[in-house]
């Protein structure tokens, strides 16, 4: 009767411990997943309980598709502008050495001797100066001139307009001899680096990165920053050749950091392999990931039950019909879960559509059967244990009675 009451207890806790979801297993269960997400887009709903955080929870369909954009970390045409129109012009600034050159139409002038003759042009060549600390060269006659921060016909204009009565109708011609202050520098992950002098004709993001010598990792692994007057933005170099307007003009003193961020995404669960997989080329989709991943587990995984996670824009949730308000008003980007059913032909379809993003997470859920092999192998387990301890005390006492038996026999000799 004792073994029986404790087989029975034995067995209750088990179905206790089951029912607590302590048996073995790589990761959640899908049914709390789903259930436990702030807000769904599901095509049943599952009852509401509390999360740790906060997040939202889609099945992959056709519509969630066409709101799910990737998004680029940063964007030079927005923050800076200068995507369209004519290069900007290029203006003289501090440390730039110019040359000033003045034509008059005849000899006799103020910087044209009478006795010059004939001479060729009527012109005179001022020694080259460089632009002081103050912004300013000096001419004679025509005193200190402003030239920082302008542009080489407004400095012309003056110049001009200064010696317009003492010298006989006067052309004045101003040119960069070496440009200090019209430069941009380039470096990280470039053949090249260096501090380039911007052309006159402008220069834009490709082309300076083509004058440092191009890449020095692929365009699918590579990020460009500027830095200029104080701000900054970080754009993926394949953004760049994708949407024409990123490629921005080049402006004197702007800094450009080329570097290396290799991509990657995670594989756990009942995937046929677990771990960081690097994405190795410029677009990779969840079908691609999951054949990264070494597909899924014929033994153990469930198709149904396909999981994507990642942090999603509030925009593209609210979009596609979730109740964003329900989340911290400063969230930009909210925690979301995608599913995903490899059980239905068409999901493979979506699984080509869907791109993965930098640090996603993708998790096979187990198959319903698995967890019930694994609580009737914990079960056996137990019951085998009582059986033993069963069997070990009838044996025990077996041996008791004999050498009762024993001594009994001894004791009446």
């Amino acid at each position: 009767m004792k073994s029986i009451f404790l087989k029975t207890l034995l067995l209750s806790s088990v179905f206790g411990l089951a029912a607590c979801d302590t048996l073995p297993r790589s990761g959640p269960d899908h049914g709390l997943i789903s259930s436990q997400a702030t807000d769904s887009v599901v095509e049943e709903s599952g009852s509401a309980q509390a999360s740790a955080i906060k997040y939202a929870f889609l099945d992959l369909s056709p519509n969630i598709l066409s709101y799910i954009k990737d998004p680029s970390p940063g964007s030079f045409y927005q923050s800076f502008g200068g995507g369209r129109g004519g290069a900007p012009e290029i203006l003289v600034g501090v440390g730039d050495v110019v040359q000033v050159t003045i034509f008059e139409s005849s000899a006799g002038g103020l910087f044209i001797p009478a006795d010059a003759g004939s001479r060729p042009g009527n012109f005179v060549e001022l020694p080259q100066q460089t632009v002081d600390k103050q912004g300013y060269v000096s001419v004679p006659y025509a005193g200190q001139i402003l030239a920082s921060g302008r542009s080489l016909p407004q400095i012309q204009t003056e110049i001009e307009s200064k010696l317009a009565n003492r010298a006989i109708e006067p052309q004045v011609i101003v040119s960069f001899i070496e440009r200090n202050a019209t430069s941009a520098a380039i470096v990280g992950e470039v053949n090249d680096p260096a501090k380039l002098d911007i052309n006159e004709s402008g220069d834009r993001i490709l082309d300076f990165i083509s004058r440092a010598g191009g890449l020095t990792y692929p365009g699918y692994e590579s990020y460009v920053t500027l830095q200029r007057r104080g701000r900054s933005a970080k754009v993926y170099f394949n953004s760049i050749i994708a949407n024409p307007q990123e490629n921005i003009y080049v402006a004197p003193g702007d800094t450009l950091y080329v570097d290396q961020e290799q991509r990657a995404f995670q594989a756990f669960g009942a995937a046929g392999l677990s771990g960081e997989f690097k994405f190795d080329q410029e677009e990779l989709t969840l079908a691609q990931g999951v054949g990264k991943a070494g597909g899924l587990l014929d033994s153990r995984a469930d198709p149904g039950q396909v999981f994507i996670y990642r942090l999603e824009s509030k925009k593209s949730l609210s979009d596609v019909g979730i109740d964003t308000s329900r989340f911290d008003d400063g969230e930009q980007e909210i925690p979301t879960i995608y599913r995903t059913n490899f059980r239905d032909p068409s999901g493979y379809f979506l699984a080509q559509k869907f791109n993965l993003r930098d640090k996603d997470v993708i998790y096979v859920s187990n198959a319903e059967s698995v967890e019930l092999i694994k609580f009737l192998t914990v079960l056996n387990s137990v019951t085998s244990t009582v059986s033993g301890v069963s069997g070990d005390a009838r044996l025990t006492r077996n041996n008791a009675v004999s050498l009762s038996k024993g001594l009994n026999v001894v004791l009446d000799e």
